[in-house]
């Protein structure tokens, strides 16, 4: 239920949930608050609960640290918390915390620190290293199961598949999938399909599609990523076709939108909005960034208005998408050369990560977008993503 109501922007309903238990609370109840508070731009409320667990009694895990370092303003204090007692509980949700940061350099740092302080790494511990790497990714799963005595488990193989696709390998990715000694699940082969995506290979993204779908159905990515793949390529009748089989299969997308919070106030966009109260200011806002963008070499990337539409529509439709809405809302609000914190339901999309570069550069500001794949980093025109999510 808490997870739920947090998921679903309802903080208050959530904390009287929390509140009214009659049963001890656990772990798992613990971390539903500490995360719901962090991914609904309340980190400070985050960290009095995680102090309150703290105090209970409590030992946090991976996902609770990991939650809590998700507010990079507090990152220190968490991970002095969790540096106390050096076990590898405490080392995997530190290393896991910089890693979904895009901070590589850290997450690694800790790790050789840890082997030197002579924690053995468990498999989690692997998981993390693996997030963090790029090419040097296959020297760790050869060290994980040589030097380690740690036998890969599906997420190693996920990881292997995202650090291939990174640097295009993708029938490289295929054949470790093939060679994994047990069932591929959904998720190696959804990491396959968004490799397929950005590198726009259209016959392995239609077969990693196909095999996500046998494993679950009901997964709208599956459909959404195939039709992105498809318009990358300008194939609109296979879009249209995607979409129409989703429908027959009573598949939804979820409707994406991200949201803000201003003085204590959660500010909600979805893309063409015009519920918003200010929604006149911010068109304002976006045209003027959008200006000063193209002067300094934007283009919008058109394959991202899913539409067989005109070019001037499709610049219409990117330009009012939710994410950009929300970041110019906090371009207007936020004092000049503060930073700015977006949250999206969805996976961001490419045209506004590439906006939101060059909106850091032009504000000269830091902006943090949480997606559902990681948390982006915009700093003087670059992405802690290092442009692959």
């Amino acid at each position: 239920m808490i997870t739920g109501y947090m998921k679903a922007n309802k903080v208050a309903l959530a904390e009287a949930e929390f509140k009214d238990m009659t049963v001890k609370k656990n772990l798992v109840t613990w971390n539903a608050m500490i995360s719901g508070y962090v991914e609904n731009s309340r980190p400070e409320d985050g960290l009095k609960l995680f102090r309150a667990m703290m105090e209970e009694g409590v030992r946090p895990n991976a996902s609770g640290l990991s939650s809590e370092l998700s507010a990079l303003q507090l990152g220190s204090q968490i991970h002095q918390i969790a540096m106390e007692k050096k076990d590898v509980v405490a080392w995997n949700a530190i290393m896991s915390g910089y890693a979904q940061h895009g901070k590589a350099e850290k997450a690694l740092s800790l790790f050789c620190e840890m082997r030197d302080n002579r924690t053995k790494p468990d498999w989690i511990t692997f998981v993390a290293v693996l997030l963090a790497c790029n090419h040097a990714g296959l020297e760790y799963f050869d060290s994980m199961v040589r030097d380690y005595r740690v036998e890969p488990r599906p997420d190693h193989y996920t990881c292997m598949v995202d650090l291939l696709g990174r640097a295009g390998k993708l029938e490289e990715a295929l054949r470790l999938i093939r060679s994994m000694p047990f069932r591929p699940q959904a998720a190696v082969f959804g990491t396959l399909l968004g490799a397929c995506r950005v590198h726009k290979n259209v016959e392995l993204g239609e077969f990693a599609s196909e095999k996500l779908l046998e494993l679950d159905p009901g997964n709208a990515a599956g459909y959404v990523q195939l039709a992105n793949v498809y318009a990358s390529r300008s194939r609109w009748e296979d879009v249209a076709r995607v979409r129409k089989r989703m429908k027959e299969s009573n598949v939804v997308k979820v409707p994406g939108y991200s949201w803000i919070e201003i003085r204590n106030k959660v500010h909600h966009f979805r893309s063409s909005d015009r519920i918003h109260p200010e929604l006149d200011l911010i068109h304002k806002k976006l045209e003027e960034l959008e200006k000063k963008m193209k002067l300094a070499g934007y283009k919008p990337e058109l394959e991202f208005a899913l539409h067989d539409l005109e070019e001037e529509q499709k610049k219409n439709l990117l330009l009012w998408h939710s994410e950009k809405l929300a970041v110019a809302f906090g371009c207007l609000k936020l004092p000049q050369g503060s930073p700015i914190q977006v949250f999206k339901n969805l996976r961001i999309c490419g045209d506004c990560h590439k906006a939101i570069k060059y909106i850091s550069e032009i504000e000269r500001r830091e902006i943090l977008v949480r997606d559902t794949t990681r948390f982006h980093h915009f700093k003087d025109g670059s992405c802690s993503c290092g442009d692959y999510w």
